[in-house]
């Protein structure tokens, strides 16, 4: 049986990302997304917005984790009054972040009743799916449009697989059944989705809020629908786009499915800021997804946030465990000092590090990065030699490797990268 080929998009001959696909740039709280800007981490509480210490808390630690926006959840009375009183606390720390408003259903009402938490928001969320129904629907969206343009905040449009627009899904599906060759049930939901976001920002914009001021969004917990989405989507809108897969899962399923989908999108330039929705693992930190975005990001060429770690696996000629504990002592270290290195010695985030388990691919892989160490692999002589800047520098040995090499990173950094002023 013959199949038709698949029409991939052939990516460039170099190593480096996709040109950026050219995007209008929003504003959001001073932070630029879309139009050639980096992109954007974000992430999510899971806190009760009401409880104005716990979010104030976890807002905190999100944005010290490297979160550039923080949205919350405003689904009471009590969370919409609370906001501006998270946001002057947050700011009494020192925590300038844009707070996002997270709104489904009476979105309308909490904006109009609340007006200080419509100012105090640098974003406002909406989902098309269930804004309104019936004839409300209309007025319950221009409602929260006009509150926009009064306040000038920016909106982000978030079509949702699990909420989607059963009118829209049923006028399609009517439509569907009239042609001559009707598509699959996937691909009239697909462009339901679609349609939603777009249709609704066309609307925004007749009411008044100018196209700078959409953000776009339509999330799936399916890789492949996703990526089929969003391709789908960049092809015939240019209002920035905020990409995630929702509801991705717990622990590696959720790191594993995100990567897999928004890697994809990134590579081919779509996608102006993300998120990463795991779900917690017990007791785990919030800050988890925050760190995967980061991650993602760096490791697919789009920014540099932290030193990153080469390490090798490990294998039967490396039964000590030493290089492994050194791995996760340099990479804590290094995330720990980032905050003051941003500051301090920027520049400090694209230095490559390697920890390496004995002398097969050690010596190269530590040639290949700024500072790299080749442990002793099993049967090998008892020292480490250190490559800086390709060349071997120093042999460490005893009990004291790690402070040493750790101690060596910070000299590094001190020297190569120029100490700010005052």
């Amino acid at each position: 049986m013959q199949h038709d080929a698949i029409t991939r998009p052939t990516p460039p001959a170099s190593a480096a990302p996709w040109p950026r696909r050219p995007t209008r740039q929003v504003m959001i709280g001073g932070v630029a997304v879309g139009g050639g800007a980096p992109v954007v981490v974000q992430s999510m509480t899971n806190t009760d917005t009401a409880d104005v210490t716990g979010s104030v808390r976890q807002v905190a630690e999100l944005w010290r984790a490297g979160s550039e926006m923080v949205r919350l959840t405003v689904n009471t009375p009590e969370a919409a009054a609370a906001i501006p009183r998270i946001r002057e606390k947050l700011l009494m720390m020192g925590v300038d972040v844009p707070l996002i408003g997270d709104f489904h259903y009476n979105g309308h009402q909490l904006l109009a009743g609340e007006p200080a938490c419509a100012e105090a928001l640098a974003k406002y969320r909406i989902n098309p799916g269930n804004v309104g129904f019936g004839k409300k629907k209309d007025t319950q969206f221009a409602s929260i449009i006009e509150k926009a343009i009064e306040y000038g905040k920016p909106v982000r449009i978030g079509a949702n697989w699990g909420s989607l627009d059963q009118a829209l899904a049923a006028r399609l599906m009517d439509e569907n059944h009239a042609r001559a060759e009707p598509w699959d049930a996937g691909r009239v939901l697909r462009e339901a989705l679609i349609l939603s976001a777009l249709e609704s920002a066309d609307r925004a914009v007749e009411l008044g809020l100018p196209a700078e001021r959409i953000v776009l969004s339509c999330k799936v917990s399916g890789v492949q629908e996703l990526i089929a989405v969003y391709r789908d989507l960049a092809a015939r809108s240019d209002f920035a786009l905020h990409l995630g897969l929702t509801e991705a899962g717990i622990g590696s399923k959720g790191i594993v499915a995100s990567a897999a989908a928004l890697s994809v999108l990134l590579q081919e330039g779509i996608g102006d800021t993300i998120r990463i929705s795991l779900t917690p693992e017990p007791g785990q930190s919030r800050t988890a997804e925050v760190v995967v975005a980061q991650e993602l990001l760096q490791t697919t060429g789009q920014r540099a946030f932290t030193p990153m770690v080469t390490a090798c696996p490990g294998c039967g000629r490396t039964t000590s465990t030493f290089f492994q504990e050194l791995a996760k002592t340099v990479q804590e270290h290094v995330r720990a000092k980032m905050p003051e290195w941003r500051i301090s010695h920027p520049g400090a985030e694209n230095l490559s590090l390697a920890v390496m388990g004995c002398v097969v691919n050690g010596p190269g892989e530590s040639r290949h990065a700024d500072i790299g160490i080749s442990l002793p692999g099993t049967g090998e002589a008892p020292s480490a030699p250190v490559f800086i800047d390709g060349e071997k520098k120093v042999t460490l040995k005893g009990e004291n490797i790690a402070t040493e090499f750790v101690a060596l990173i910070d000299e590094y950094v001190e020297s190569r990268y120029a100490r700010k002023a005052g």
